[in-house]
């Protein structure tokens, strides 16, 4: 049993049946006490009393002369059926005419009636013969408790009595006996309640730190308060030391995200740096020669060459924003997005050139009906990907599949980009990511590179995985509920 309640209901339990028990016991005490045993004694005498008049009037007829040697048969069968019980027939006209008490455990035979009880027994049976009913008397003496009864036998004014004694030299122990007992009960019920006071208590300590928990939200670390019990708030204490540490950790994880990031763009600007002057000197190349034929040139000649010129510094423009957004540190501003409308939009930004290259493009169903994140900077990502989608896809009657889906208990969100095309080369794919990093003509390279920025910048990866057939983009970053 590792439930600490399993093993404090279990331990009450035992305690209701040790009372129960218990009960058992004491019932057992009284039965065996005095009391009882006065009741049973006064029981005894009537019942064997009674039974001698009932057999004596059965077996002789009413109003004939006394049958002595009836009445001292019927003595012996009726008292030997009764313990400790000794008996006669009385008359009041001849006394004391018969005498039994056929279990009597001395060494011989009883057969003298008591004489210190006789004055009691000759009183008794004249009062019964006197009323016609039962007389029970009990005298209760410094060791022992007398119980007389006498029952008129409807014949010759004579009467039949019965006797026994009970010891009372335990009554004063059995009081004892009784204030232990109870003495003993009332701790166990003390016990009891106790115990389940302090389940009770503990059960609703438990309650208040579940509730803390899960009140918190799911990417924080609650402080619990304390309980108030010793042993759960050193667990508390230590919960709460390792919440301090753990949000320590958690910067210091984001701080070195954001150094990994900067280190990532120095390295990336390292390594563009040839392919910066490259894109650069080429449409300068080309716009000295475009206005040198122009100075040549008559004016259609002038005019197409400033429009191939404005077409360069166009393509320079572009060179240089792709850049400075690369090199600049993304500053998100996350908010609750309604994330199916979203990916629609992004569907629709791409449907003109998916248009123009008869390219489909389908949402998958299943996406989370809320997320947090920067709306903005996050569609640039999205974008890029669905343009190169839509660029690599089979044309005509290929395919761009945008999905989103979200895992709960991973706490993560993905969005895939995937299309039908022949997917990325082989030599390609090791620098796929770095600026520059592209296999198109008139392509910059730096797409993909703005793209992964955004996602380190979510907390999360972009990665490629080749498709059958195409090429498949995904996105996972940390997923916050609405």
């Amino acid at each position: 049993m590792r439930s600490l309640r399993l093993q404090l209901s279990v331990f009450w339990a035992l305690l209701l049946a040790v009372c129960l028990l218990l009960g058992v016991v004491m019932l057992g005490l009284y039965r065996l006490s005095p009391a009882m045993q006065m009741k049973v004694g006064r029981a005894r005498v009537e019942q064997a009393c009674e039974q001698l008049a009932q057999r004596y009037t059965q077996s002789a007829p009413p109003g004939a002369t006394l049958r002595l040697d009836l009445g001292r048969v019927l003595l012996q069968l009726v008292l030997t059926e009764a313990p400790y019980v000794e008996g006669g027939i009385w008359a009041a006209e001849g006394g004391m005419l018969a005498y039994a008490y056929p279990t009597y455990e001395g060494a011989g035979a009883k057969t003298d009636v008591p004489p210190a009880e006789r004055p009691l027994l000759e009183q008794l049976s004249s009062q019964a013969v006197d009323t016609g009913r039962t007389q029970t008397q009990q005298v209760r003496g410094s060791r022992e408790l007398l119980i007389v009864a006498a029952c008129p036998l409807n014949v010759g004014g004579a009467a039949a009595w019965t006797m026994t004694r009970t010891q009372l030299g335990a009554v004063a122990a059995e009081g004892g006996l009784r204030a232990g007992v109870a003495a003993l009960v009332a701790a166990i019920v003390f016990s009891g309640l106790w115990l389940g006071l302090l389940l009770y208590r503990g059960q609703a300590r438990l309650r208040r730190l579940e509730g803390a928990l899960a009140a918190a939200a799911p990417d924080a670390m609650p402080v619990l308060p304390h309980t108030g019990l010793e042993e759960l708030d050193r667990i508390v204490a230590s919960y709460n030391g390792f919440a301090g540490r753990f949000e320590e950790a958690r910067a210091a994880a984001r701080d070195a995200q954001a150094q990994r990031s900067r280190d990532m763009r120095l390295a990336a600007l390292g390594r563009m740096s040839s392919a910066v002057a490259h894109e650069i000197r080429n449409p300068i190349a080309a716009m000295r020669l475009k206005a040198e034929n122009a100075l040549a040139g008559d004016a259609p000649a002038q005019g197409r060459a400033l429009q191939t010129i404005v077409g360069q510094i166009d393509r320079l423009d572009a060179v240089v924003q792709s850049l400075l957004a690369l090199v600049q540190p993304l500053e998100l501003k996350p908010r609750p997005v309604d994330l199916p409308a979203w990916l629609d939009k992004r569907l629709a930004a791409a449907t003109p050139a998916a248009a123009a290259r008869q390219v489909r493009l389908v949402r998958a169903q299943g996406a989370p009906a809320c997320a947090v994140l920067d709306p903005m900077h996050l569609a640039r990502a999205i974008d890029n990907l669905l343009d190169n989608a839509v660029r690599h896809a089979r044309s005509p009657g290929g395919q761009v599949r945008l999905a989103a889906h979200g895992d709960a208990a991973r706490g993560q969100l993905t969005i895939t980009v995937s299309d039908d095309g022949e997917g990325v080369p082989e030599a390609l794919r090791s620098r796929l990511f770095e600026p520059f990093g592209t296999g198109r003509a008139d392509g910059t390279g730096l797409g993909l590179a703005l793209s992964r920025e955004v996602a380190f910048a979510h907390g999360g990866e972009l990665r490629h995985e080749p498709g059958a057939p195409g090429a498949r983009f995904i996105l996972e970053m940390p997923w916050q509920t609405c």
